[in-house]
Order: C-alpha cells, then structure tokens, then sequence
C-alpha cells in the first residue's frame, strides 16, 4: 500500500468519526450515522477525483473506505453517549481529518504532474468539502464557515506549504508530512489561542 492510499484511510477513518458525531448531536438513527459518515469521509476525496480526472473514484475502486466508514459510524452510534463533550471531540477529530486530507488530496495531484494552482485546490477541495457537506446536511453552521476562524487558510497553507517543498525536490514523505504539520498547527491555533482572520465590518448606511 502506498502513502497516498494511507492517507486517504487515514482521513476516511477521521473524516468519519467526526460525521458519527455531528450525526449524534442531531440525534438520528443508525442509517443517518452511516450516511453522514460516508458523505463526510469521501466527499472531498470524490470532488478531487471527480476534477483530476482521476479513474476509478478512489472508494468505488477500493470499497474498503465505505465499509471502514461504516464500521466508524457503528462505533459512534453505541458509543457517542460515553463522551462528555462530544462538540470538543468533533473539532479537534476535524482538525486532524482536514490535515490529513489536504495531504491526501496535494499528493494526488501532485503524483499527476498537477500545476501548483491546482495542487493547492485540490488540496482545499479535499480538505474542506466533506466536513461542509456534513455540516449543511445535518444543519449545523458550517466549521468551514466561522466568522473569521482559521480553516480553509489552514488548508491553503499546507498545500502552498507542499507545492514550495515539492519544488525544492524535498522528498515526498516529508513533503506531505510538513503539509500536514503547518495545516494542523495553524487550525490548532485557532482552536488554543484564538487566532482568527479579520471579517468583514460593513459602515453604517449614510442618510
């Protein structure tokens, strides 16, 4: 197995843990879990196929992703009631998802020959899409999209973060692990301390 392929286990696994939990806060049923699950696990994996022109879709070509989804979904569903603070668990369980994903997603477009623009697309789009996804689904406000909280510029900086090491000719492991490393540590960052980007104030209308 190949580390790209780890790192999208690694990611459908995290990715799906944190759809069980959001499906939990919504309290739904078993089949809910399995679906915001699979939809969080492989949304943006399938979105960067899908753009890369990548065949076959990485799950429809290795099931074993929707069945570790599943199986992740399970655990959540007997166990979520155990966890005292299940929102905090969700955070930081994205976290580590979307850092592991941004590496996912800038290693398989940079294993195509991809241009550094698209790298770092691919790597926001695999990132951040599955947890848009579960959030709008479930109807909870997207983390993607909290006033002025760190999140795609995490995702943007890791990929950057790769396309500059890959052109440094930085071998390929360390590349993907400093992706991940930059994208985890700005995201928590934001978590810890606060760090936030300026928002938007609109003026008072003038009369």
């Amino acid at each position: 197995m190949n580390g790209l392929a780890l790192l999208d286990y690694a990611s459908v696994l995290v990715f799906a843990l944190t759809g069980a939990l959001v499906a939990s806060r919504a309290q739904l049923d078993l089949v809910g879990f399995a679906f915001i699950a699979c939809l969080t696990a492989v949304g943006g994996g399938t979105v960067r196929d899908v753009l890369l022109n990548r065949h076959p879709v990485f799950w429809i070509g290795q099931p074993d992703y929707i069945l570790i989804a599943v199986a992740a979904a399970v655990l959540v569903f007997f166990t979520a009631h155990l966890v005292e603070s299940r929102y905090n668990w969700l955070i930081w369980l994205d976290s580590f998802a979307l850092s592991i994903a941004v590496a996912a997603g800038t290693g398989a477009a940079l294993s195509l020959g991809q241009s550094g623009t698209i790298v770092v697309l691919m790597g926001v789009c695999t990132g951040c899409l599955g947890g848009l996804m579960r959030d709008v689904v479930c109807n909870e406000v997207p983390l993607v999209l909290k006033q002025g909280e760190l999140y795609v510029s995490c995702a943007f900086a890791g990929a950057v973060t790769a396309v500059i090491a890959h052109r440094l000719e930085v071998d390929e492991l360390v590349t993907l692990a400093t992706c991940a490393l930059i994208c985890w540590a700005l995201r928590a960052g934001s978590l810890l301390f606060g760090w936030r980007l300026p928002a938007y104030k609109s003026r008072p209308p003038r009369h």
